[in-house]
């Protein structure tokens, strides 16, 4: 299906990974400095720092490493996003830890990307925290990827090394599920290729990092085939000196796949009513039509039963319904997932018990093959696990919604997030029995 023309594309969601020191927050910030997308009083913070390198130049990570603990460890440790824009397009990044500790919060700032930079220092080549970050880029179905070759001046601005690393990528890329793939040379610290084209790497014809970033086509990466909408809140207003908000119910939350429009037949699930669009509503006023990922509230035209967790749906390309799911999940907690264990999963709007009834494989970091029927998964492991939960989900595999096939485990009691999981395609669509759910 095409974009419709007022579909906002022109956001580029990305995120910076790659292993400990590669040069993510550096390059981030050098992406802001040299855009000159900073304000006065953040350039006048950085000169009047004291965090001056040998040479005398800026620290630039400190425009996202703001914790004092980052600052000190030269490492970064939460998950920091900065906004910035171009005359061609607006960028929001998230800029995430490369410590192997902390790669739950990669996960977290990965999840709702468009693009994935990779890091790789030229004089590190390829090692398992490149592996894993690339790993989890491709599960978390990101569509775009760029391998950023940083440091390329500590190693003489060699070709013949810039080859090397992405000849490494390209052994095991073919196993992974990613299919725009763009390699750059590039010195964060010095600038070279990251806004401007470098003199230093003749050799190299492509774009500027900002040039790929700005030109890449985003505008197929959401999912427009199918109307999905989980109702976050139920807005009663009930203002009686309003005559359009008196008695007024409406649906709140994000469009989660799909367009929806005024006069379009719906249903909503798990029970089965069907009602039509009376109204799309915005702050800024009433639409003809909305598409994802657009936050609305939708006024139907019966006052039927509807709340915080069921889902609005279209009659075309429905979703899949199950209390039993296969996952494939990045475990993010130090004790070990085990099989028999309860937790919280939370999925779109909507929060139920589920029990973890078998793990059926890891994925090897250095081969990236299965291995099956492992005991346990230890933190920060990647497997593929069936879960029986207390009640059916409405969902579609997360390789055809990323939003309606994602979930979050939650640790009952302590509430901290344990897991981020993406749900397999359901074996058959929902079946529906209501003759009365056409347009």
């Amino acid at each position: 299906m095409s974009v419709p023309a007022n579909h906002p594309i022109d956001i580029l969601r990305f995120n910076t990974c790659g292993s400990v020191d590669d040069g993510k927050s550096t390059l981030i910030g050098r992406l802001l400095y040299d855009s000159k997308s900073l304000m006065e009083d953040q350039l006048e913070a950085l000169e009047r720092s004291a965090d001056i390198t040998g040479k005398g130049q800026i620290n630039l990570a400190n425009l996202t490493d703001g914790l004092r603990a980052e600052r000190e460890q030269g490492i970064t440790i939460d998950v920091a996003y900065r906004y910035f824009a171009t005359p061609r397009r607006k960028f929001i990044i998230s800029d995430t830890p490369g410590h192997v500790q902390y790669t739950r919060n990669m996960v977290t700032g990965a999840s709702s990307a468009n693009l994935a930079i990779v890091l790789v220092d030229a004089r590190q080549g390829v090692i398992e925290q490149s592996r894993r970050h690339t790993c989890i880029a491709s599960l978390l179905r990101i569509p775009h990827l760029i391998v950023a070759v940083n440091k390329i001046d500590l190693v003489d601005w060699r070709e013949e090394r810039f080859i090397e690393i992405r000849s490494q990528f390209e052994q095991f890329l073919p196993r992974l599920d990613i299919k725009d793939v763009k390699f750059i040379p590039l010195s964060a610290l010095n600038g070279d290729n990251v806004v401007e084209t470098s003199r230093h790497t003749p050799w190299f014809s492509g774009p500027t990092l900002l040039g790929h970033l700005e030109s890449v086509h985003i505008g197929s990466d959401w999912n427009l085939s199918g109307f999905r909408f989980p109702v976050q809140w139920v807005n009663r207003p009930n203002n009686p000196s309003d005559p359009q908000l008196h008695d007024f119910r409406g649906y709140s939350g994000q469009v989660a796949g799909g367009i929806v429009r005024a006069g379009q037949k719906v249903m909503v699930l798990p029970s089965g009513q069907v009602s039509t669009v009376k109204r799309i509503w915005t702050l800024d006023g009433p639409l003809e039509e909305a598409f994802c990922p657009q936050s609305v509230t939708i006024e139907l035209q019966d006052d039927i039963d509807v709340s915080r967790g069921d889902m609005l749906i279209g009659p075309e390309n429905l979703p899949g319904a199950g209390d039993e799911l296969q996952a494939k999940v990045c475990w993010m907690h130090p004790r070990a997932l085990l099989r028999g264990k309860k937790y919280l999963l939370k999925h779109t709007t909507s929060t139920v018990q589920a029990m973890v009834t078998a793990i059926k494989s890891r994925v090897n970091m250095t081969t990236f093959e299965p291995e099956p029927e492992p005991q346990e998964l230890a933190m920060n492991d990647i497997g593929e696990i069936q879960l029986k939960t207390s009640r059916p989900l409405v969902y579609d595999g997360y390789a055809l919604n990323r939003l309606t096939g994602s979930f979050i485990l939650i640790e009952p009691g302590t509430n901290a997030t344990i897991a981020a999981g993406m749900l397999n395609a359901p074996q058959q669509a929902i079946h529906l029995e209501y003759t009365d759910f056409v347009i």
